[in-house]
């Protein structure tokens, strides 16, 4: 016996055009306007300073000391008014983290000037 064949209509079978699946919807999890993400450059965050980096770095602010902006927080520091201090820092470099790093830097180094001091006094 022949295989069966599956009943016809009659009419010739038209291909189907597929419409593109419908992305954007009002509803449910995935609703809304559907955008491709803009790819992000990789982060600046800071890492550990190495030895090497460090030391050059110390060498260089030893020979070329502070910058004028720089003896000016370190002057305001030493008159005790930080607030002002760490506004003029903001003022020069642009931005309140930065501000607040080299305040911390500059306090650092006027706490090791006078450890140096009190060392030389002593002797």
């Amino acid at each position: 016996m022949p295989p069966k064949q599956a009943a016809t209509t009659g009419k010739k079978e038209s291909k189907r055009i597929s419409k593109p699946q419908v992305q954007q919807l009002a509803v449910g999890l995935k609703r809304g306007h559907f955008v491709t993400k803009k790819q992000r450059p990789a982060s600046k965050r800071a890492t550990k300073i190495s030895k090497r980096v460090e030391l050059v770095r110390d060498v260089i602010r030893e020979v070329s000391g502070f910058a004028p902006y720089e003896r000016r927080v370190m002057e305001l520091l030493r008159n005790d008014l930080e607030k002002r201090a760490l506004k003029l820092a903001k003022k020069k470099l642009g931005g309140h983290q930065r501000a607040k790093k080299k305040w911390a830097e500059l306090q650092d180094s006027l706490r090791k000037l006078r450890e140096e001091k009190a060392k030389e006094t002593q002797k």
